[in-house]
């Protein structure tokens, strides 16, 4: 999870709420397929550091919350950890990543919360190789009225997003990942605790 600056309130709600918002059977399926170098953006405090494959070669996992990054630091130095885990200071529009160096980027439950979507998406297509993917999981807009009304006044009470560090419900993120030019390979849709929330894997086209 990405919060665009310091947030120790959230930070320690994020230690409660962050392993029910998406369980380790989620994390482990999600990042089953990866291989290669992977940059992880809101990496939020490493709970998905113990899910990556032994496919995958490094992971540069970027966290701009300075209470999460020291738990992300500790959490990569942490035993059963499968692959080696670099955790720097970055946010999501403005990744520390060479262009075109990276297999896969990994977002969950981040891009609703970053101040420029559209800039954070030019960022992460801009860092991966041609064929790269985007691993995403992420809760979006609802399709219902009643949903969709529902996070309307969540966001524009104001109460919501400062909670949640800068989340806001109403993002369309998957017509985002599309206008940033790319293509979905693997997509579903589904609620978590009435939340509508999308996952799968969208690339950069060749």
């Amino acid at each position: 999870m990405c919060a665009p600056t310091a947030h120790p309130v959230f930070a320690r709600f994020w230690a409660v709420a962050g392993p029910r918002a998406m369980s380790r059977r989620d994390r482990r399926e999600l990042l089953a397929g990866l291989t290669g170098d992977v940059l992880e953006v809101g990496a939020g405090d490493g709970l998905n550091f113990p899910h990556y494959p032994a496919t995958v070669a490094s992971v540069l996992a970027v966290e701009p919350e300075p209470n999460l990054r020291e738990r992300a630091v500790a959490a990569a130095a942490a035993p059963g950890v499968p692959v080696p885990i670099r955790v720097v200071d970055g946010t999501a529009e403005r990744l520390p990543a060479a262009d075109a160096s990276l297999d896969a980027v990994v977002a969950c439950l981040v891009l609703c919360s970053v101040a420029d979507q559209a800039a954070a998406l030019a960022e992460v297509r801009r860092v991966l190789r041609p064929g790269g993917a985007l691993v995403f999981y992420e809760h979006v807009v609802a399709e219902s009225r009643a949903g969709l009304a529902v996070q309307r006044g969540l966001d524009r009470s104001g109460i919501w997003p400062k909670l949640a560090a800068g989340c806001h419900l109403t993002c369309d993120t998957r017509a985002a990942i599309a206008a940033a030019g790319f293509a979905f390979d693997a997509e579903r849709r589904f609620s978590v605790s009435a939340v509508p929330h999308i996952a799968g894997v969208a690339v950069v086209e060749r």
